[in-house]
């Protein structure tokens, strides 16, 4: 099953499902909640050639797993930079050391692919608010659109994803990706959109799980 919402998003879904939760906002502002399907949910999100997308959600959502399975060219990921500087540094020396470098070399592939003209699936923690500015102001000079897909996941089971994952962040700064996670997650539900986001969608864990491309359209 095809439908097409706005012009600008498409969903692709395996099996019929009942109407999404969607309100076309003024200036074509998307919101569309895709949280308790019961598995009927789409197996793709394709965005217009160009456009740019941001994926946000807790830490040990399943925002990397997500993006490595389904966006197209793998998309933009501080944790590939992170793990790769990783290979390369002493085992004892502290990630908190290298952390700054790692951090240029991550804001410097991104721009690099925004310079390229392609659409581009960035990682986004939720925390850095200036990212999807710049991500937004990008999209703008392309005459494009930025899109957020945003993973609505409990903390406990955020948690656990980090443990799965061998790496977990301090109290401190998961209380902090809850406040900021929690802000973007109750904007969206009440139609409240990021400064220069043309849509959002809302995922739970099934419906992340049931992604298998986020992609874009050929140039018309």
């Amino acid at each position: 099953m095809r439908f097409q919402q706005t012009g600008a998003v498409t969903a692709d879904a395996a099996l019929p499902a009942p109407r999404a939760r969607a309100r076309t906002r003024p200036r074509g502002r998307l919101v569309r909640d895709l949280r308790d399907r019961s598995g009927r949910v789409p197996r793709a999100l394709t965005f217009a050639a160009g456009d740019l997308v941001v994926v946000s959600g807790l830490p040990g959502s399943g925002k990397s797993t997500l993006l490595r399975r389904a966006a197209d060219g793998g998309g933009i990921d501080s944790q590939d930079t992170r793990e790769r500087w990783e290979a390369r540094m002493p085992r004892v020396l502290p990630y908190a050391l290298y952390r700054p470098l790692v951090r240029l070399a991550h804001y410097a592939g991104l721009h690099r692919a925004l310079r390229s003209g392609a659409g581009v699936v960035v990682h986004d923690c939720g925390t850095q608010s200036w990212v999807r500015g710049w991500l937004a102001r990008a999209a703008a000079r392309r005459g494009t659109a930025l899109h957020l897909v945003l993973l609505d996941v409990d903390p406990g089971t955020a948690r656990d994803g980090q443990r799965e994952r061998g790496r977990g962040v301090s109290a401190y700064a998961f209380a902090r990706h809850r406040r900021a996670v929690g802000r973007l997650v109750a904007g969206v539900e009440a139609g409240r959109l990021p400064r220069g986001c043309a849509s959002a969608t809302l995922l739970d864990r099934d419906a992340a799980g049931a992604l298998r491309r986020i992609g874009f359209r050929g140039p018309s």
